[in-house]
């Protein structure tokens, strides 16, 4: 931090505590933006010249670019991301599988091996985690009213698992059941993330699909941490 004395910093200087301001000058520590300009404007100078390590933080079109490498493409629905997306995305993942959705039975309707192929990732050394909305809970009553499907939300969901019962004793998958109201399906294939949101009142099918992928250029971004998604009940086998 440069030193610069002004008239204007006396009135600033009365809401700051010295001790603050020792630690900008001695330790090198940058304060948070809304107090930089109000050190600025109390000095009459630029934030730059107070803090020259400003000059090496990205600029608003640099943070929109960072932003953007991570937008890969939306999709106007569901059906419209191609059969052989989510079949490239599980059968070339390395690291991380994870699925947070309500029912989710077009996954088998996609790809009717997508339980085989989940146990060949999981012996690879692949971490599978899925999760479903629990067909008892007040969450899927919820859900079925807001979609008007008529008590038929929580059937749904049982036949979707049943796809997905041979995968309990496998090593490295993990099934749970969540009671919560999720309005966006995740799919995540190690830093890729499909997103579809729930638009209430509308099925996921209807909705767009976000298809992101983590970019170290983003700012400040990691990889996309699905660990609170498996916290609930084992389903029964």
């Amino acid at each position: 931090m440069s030193v610069h004395t002004n008239r204007g910093l006396p009135s600033f200087a009365s809401t700051v505590a010295a001790e603050t301001v020792e630690r900008w000058i001695n330790s090198g520590r940058t304060p948070h933006r809304e107090t930089r300009w109000l050190v600025a404007q109390a000095l009459d100078v630029d934030e730059v010249y107070l803090w020259p390590e400003l000059l090496d933080e990205p600029t608003a079109e640099q943070r929109v670019e960072a932003v953007e490498s991570e937008l890969v493409r939306v999709y106007p629905d569901r059906s419209s991301v191609p059969r052989d997306t989510w079949l490239q995305l599980l059968g070339t993942a390395t690291r991380n599988i994870d699925v947070l959705v309500f029912a989710g039975t077009f996954l088998a309707n996609v790809n009717p091996r997508i339980a085989d192929m989940l146990a060949e990732r999981a012996a690879a050394g692949v971490i599978v985690r899925l999760c479903w909305a629990d067909p008892t809970s007040e969450a899927v009553d919820i859900r079925d009213r807001e979609e008007g499907l008529r008590g038929t939300l929580a059937h749904k969901i049982r036949a979707a698992l049943t796809y997905y019962r041979p995968l309990i004793p496998v090593a490295g998958c993990e099934i749970r059941l969540h009671r919560v109201g999720v309005y966006a399906s995740l799919f995540r294939f190690d830093d890729v993330l499909l997103v579809n949101p729930h638009i209430w009142g509308a099925p996921g099918s209807a909705n767009p699909v976000l298809h992101l992928r983590h970019s170290k250029a983003a700012l400040g971004s990691t990889p996309t941490d699905a660990a609170s998604m498996t916290s609930g009940k084992q389903p029964s086998r």
